[in-house]
């Protein structure tokens, strides 16, 4: 008996014994988890979902949680600026073994359904991967409470900080020497108190991530490949 189960947005055809990698899912090595998107089953008495089969299921052990092979992202720009950019991604992936298929009765035994970790909270998440979580929300609460009572010391405190950012943009490179960066982007950055090619230049990919996410970018740096660009204008 075979079945064809969904997850992760990919389709997978199974029998018991079988090993599979999947998308991560929630779940420690030794956890056992079901899948509850069955779309055929197949052996004597076969059944073909209208997308789904309903109450049917498929178990799993989960054996470990592992990353697949490096894929190499490389980027190489002809004109104008001759630049290039490489990087790696290794997708993260759990290990599973398929126990048993079931054709009925799914709802009804017990086992915790396979849930990818984009579907659950990051404490989940850090419990599966050994990642630190943030402080507990109560703890949240009571800073958000204490800014709160300080926010006229605070904007006080304010006021030299822009000042001193406002300053600063005086003393810096001209950034929108770098391709795809405007007026109102240079503003953006001199607020965040980035003036200079150098700065740009020593960006890691977290930081990247960070500043588009900050100023809502939309991957324009990677795309247009600031990091380059800056390396080269920093050397004058």
């Amino acid at each position: 008996m075979f079945a064809v189960l969904k997850t992760g947005g990919k389709q997978y055809k199974v029998q018991a014994g079988d090993m599979l990698r999947v998308e991560r899912i929630a779940a420690s090595a030794g956890e056992t988890v079901q899948f509850n998107e069955v779309l055929m089953l197949g052996g004597d008495d076969p059944q073909v979902g209208a997308p789904m089969i309903e109450d049917a299921g498929v178990q799993a052990e989960v054996v470990d949680q592992i990353k697949g092979e490096k894929v190499i992202h490389f980027v190489k720009r002809r004109r104008k600026h001759s630049s290039k950019r490489t990087k790696g991604h290794r997708q993260k992936l759990t290990l599973v073994k398929i126990t048993e298929i079931l054709a009925s009765g799914a709802g009804k035994s017990g086992v915790a359904a396979a849930i990818g970790t984009g579907s659950v909270s990051a404490a989940a998440v850090a419990a599966i991967t050994g990642a630190s979580v943030d402080a507990a929300p109560a703890k949240k609460a009571k800073k958000a409470k204490v800014a709160k009572a300080d926010a006229p010391k605070a904007e006080k405190a304010e006021k030299p900080a822009k000042a001193k950012k406002a300053a600063a943009t005086t003393d810096g490179d001209d950034l929108s020497t770098i391709s795809g960066v405007g007026p109102v982007i240079v503003g953006k950055l001199n607020a965040e108190g980035i003036t200079t090619f150098a700065q740009i230049a020593a960006w890691t990919d977290a930081d990247v991530e960070a500043i588009e996410e900050k100023l809502s970018f939309k991957g324009r740096v990677g795309r247009e490949d600031w990091i380059a660009q800056a390396i080269e204008l920093a050397k004058g």
